[in-house]
């Protein structure tokens, strides 16, 4: 009888063993979108960005949307030292080209750089290029002040392997978009993928990795135009972004 009570107990607590883990699986992800501000439709794309995820996990989403449509602000969200706390994963979707307060700006970067990993999207460069401190620049892991027209770029992998970008079709071409000018690429980016520029021929870097602190950082100069955000593709490579990011994403 009492070996028969311990191969009970055995099985027992081997079952709740898998079901803690199986629970741990199914744990939403926690993501905070931080978007608004100048030149496109931010509503639809925050929605076209949770539907894409949840196609591959499910996650647990709040939209912050402030500033107004200038290219100015100063979100009270990052008055609180503490406003990332909590989240798997910050998307940085806002465009506020002309906001360059340091003492703003550090209250950003210093939270991702103390390892709150981060998604960047298209305008996400441009934000706060004004700025004389280059400490968001470093973060996002490239600098671009300007943009070609908008047409539809072929993308090249360059990291095919990496699997963020291995689904992407060899001969995938963007919805119309704009191509960001990339001055510089920082030492701890590393480019999955590129455009050339119909301007002048030269190469750019249009998805890739940064490390910066102790934060993973996932950017993509796409995510311009509605078409854009309604394409499957782009918004897998998106999704994945976030899981990778994350550490969600072997």
């Amino acid at each position: 009888m009492r070996l028969l009570a311990g191969l009970i107990l055995c099985l027992v607590l081997a079952n709740c063993n898998v079901t803690t883990q199986q629970s741990k699986l199914r744990k939403p992800l926690r993501v905070l979108l931080i978007t608004g501000g100048c030149c496109h439709n931010y509503p639809l794309q925050s929605q076209a960005l949770q539907d894409g995820l949840a196609k591959l996990t499910t996650a647990e989403w709040t939209v912050v949307n402030e500033g107004g449509s200038g290219t100015q602000a100063m979100i009270s969200l990052y008055d609180n030292p503490e406003w990332a706390e909590g989240y798997d994963v910050v998307v940085h979707n806002e465009c506020f080209a002309d906001t360059k307060s340091p003492e703003y700006i550090k209250k950003i970067t210093q939270v991702h750089h103390a390892g709150v990993p981060a998604v960047v999207i298209h305008c996400a460069m441009h934000s706060y290029r004004t700025a004389e401190i280059d400490n968001w620049r470093e973060f996002l892991g490239v600098t671009s002040r300007r943009h070609d027209h908008q047409s539809n770029y072929p993308v090249t992998k360059v990291d095919a392997k990496h699997p963020i970008v291995k689904d992407i079709p060899n001969n995938w071409i963007t919805p119309k978009d704009e191509l960001y000018i990339i001055e510089k690429t920082w030492p701890n980016t590393r480019v999955l993928a590129t455009s050339i520029s119909e301007r002048d021929g030269k190469t750019h870097p249009v998805i890739w990795t940064n490390r910066y602190g102790k934060a993973k950082v996932f950017g993509t100069t796409y995510g311009h135009s509605d078409a854009t955000f309604a394409d499957p593709v782009f918004l897998n490579m998106l999704s994945k972004g976030i899981l990778w990011a994350a550490g969600k994403l072997e």
